[in-house]
């Protein structure tokens, strides 16, 4: 867990990659999956795990003193809004390499790779960063470093912000760049895994990061305000070998890829249970990489279908309309959570337990809603096309209605029956 005062929000999965939940070709030739279908499902983890990262937030501002717990223990389990963004980053690893998983673990290239990436990205981000702006100058400061300047402007502009420090506009964004920074090592981790195998590529990847962990010694290496990407990468990488098992001849499909996860999960679980979040928060260098095979083994198992009663929950319209919506939840959902924190419910109610659920009960119905009709101008738009040359041409079929049907020329129905 970073120490700086904005790390504590987890970041997103940024959105869906070339062709990311496209079903792949069976290897051995077995039919029920389309070659053309979607992964069901991972739209509505998407949504589910964008719906909790506001329920931290909304906890983390109403109740302060994190990472010491000053609500019930009921509440604990919204304590730890850091594997949030390990189970993002294994999302979006996953995601991205589903399509070269059926293409030999291959690319149409790095660079349409990037260019897509950055159309899918960015056109939503710069408009909630001026979103965040904003209200950070006039409503409310998102910074313990007071209200963003123009060096905000510029590092957060050019998605700068691991690499370089200013004050946030939005403490949610600084996963936005390790996220940028990973889809530029997407192309060699992809080559490694290759050339080389899955094993070799996540088993590199985390050495390099236990190695580091190992020679600082405590909890882990202090993680300041900058430079996290190295030490997320193994969560992005497990989540790249995680999308193997999508196009794994049947025996491989077939695994209880749920029961493994559980498995897997339950010493990680208990562990944070019984030391509690200041400890959890204070050795998240490691609990990073043990949970992240877990994550990548439950998105797997949503992907091929099991277990089937969480699958028919996550294929449910309101499911799969947040998941459509998780990166503009993501991205807008901070400003609207302070501002009801430290603007509005003073005004109603009391610190504590009745500003949380003020909170709750205010903050994040808006923010869904506000979530949706920004989605709707900034997001949907350059998801559904690939080219500014593409919207344009859905913009005018929109004002126009879609032209009218061509009158039918030539024999009519049954005119081979003969």
């Amino acid at each position: 867990m970073s120490t700086r005062p904005e790390s504590s929000h987890p970041g997103p999965y940024a959105g869906d990659g070339p062709d990311p939940h496209a079903a792949v070709p069976r290897p051995d030739g077995a039919a029920g999956v389309p070659a053309r279908g979607q992964l069901l499902g991972l739209d509505g983890l998407r949504g589910l795990a964008a719906l909790y990262v506001v329920l931290f937030h909304c906890r983390l501002l109403a109740l302060p003193g994190f990472p010491h717990d000053s609500g019930p223990r009921w509440l604990s389990w919204l304590m730890y809004g850091r594997l949030a963004v390990v189970f993002f980053l294994v999302l979006s690893g996953f995601s991205l390499a589903v399509s070269p998983a059926r293409a030999g673990w291959r690319t149409a290239g790095t660079g349409r790779f990037l260019r897509r990436r950055a159309w899918r990205i960015l056109p939503p981000y710069w408009a909630a960063l001026a979103l965040s702006l904003a209200v950070g100058r006039f409503v409310v400061a998102a910074s313990h470093h007071g209200p963003p300047d123009g060096r905000s402007v510029l590092v957060y502009g050019l998605v700068l912000q691991d690499m370089f420090t200013a004050p946030t506009p939005n403490g949610a964004f600084w996963s936005i760049g390790v996220e940028a920074e990973l889809y530029l090592a997407f192309p060699l981790l992809l080559l490694v895994r290759r050339r080389l195998g899955a094993v070799a590529m996540v088993t590199g990847v985390t050495l390099l990061v236990a190695v580091r962990g190992l020679s600082a010694g405590a909890a882990g290496p202090a993680e300041g305000m900058n430079w996290l990407t190295p030490d997320l990468a193994p969560v992005f990488a497990a989540g790249m070998a995680g999308a193997g098992i999508v196009v794994a001849p049947d025996r491989i499909r077939r695994l209880p890829w749920h029961w493994f996860a559980a498995l897997a999960a339950a010493p990680v679980v208990l562990l944070v249970a019984v030391e509690g979040p200041v400890w959890t928060v204070g050795h998240f260098y490691w609990i990073d990489l043990a949970v992240a095979p877990a994550m990548t083994m439950i998105i797997a198992a949503v992907a091929t279908g099991r277990p089937a009663p969480l699958v028919r929950l996550l294929t449910t319209r309101p499911a799969r309309g947040l998941g459509d919506i998780s990166y503009s939840l993501y991205l807008i959902h901070l400003p609207v959570v302070m501002t009801v924190v430290r603007r509005v419910a003073p005004r109603f109610v009391a610190p504590g337990m009745p500003a949380f659920w003020f909170t709750v009960l205010l903050a994040l119905p808006v923010s869904v809603l506000s979530a949706w009709l920004f989605a709707r101008i900034f997001e949907l738009p350059f998801k559904r096309n690939r080219s500014w040359s593409s919207m344009r041409a859905a913009a005018r079929a929109r004002r126009t209605g879609p032209a009218p049907e061509r009158p039918r020329v030539g024999p009519g129905p049954g005119a081979d029956a003969a």
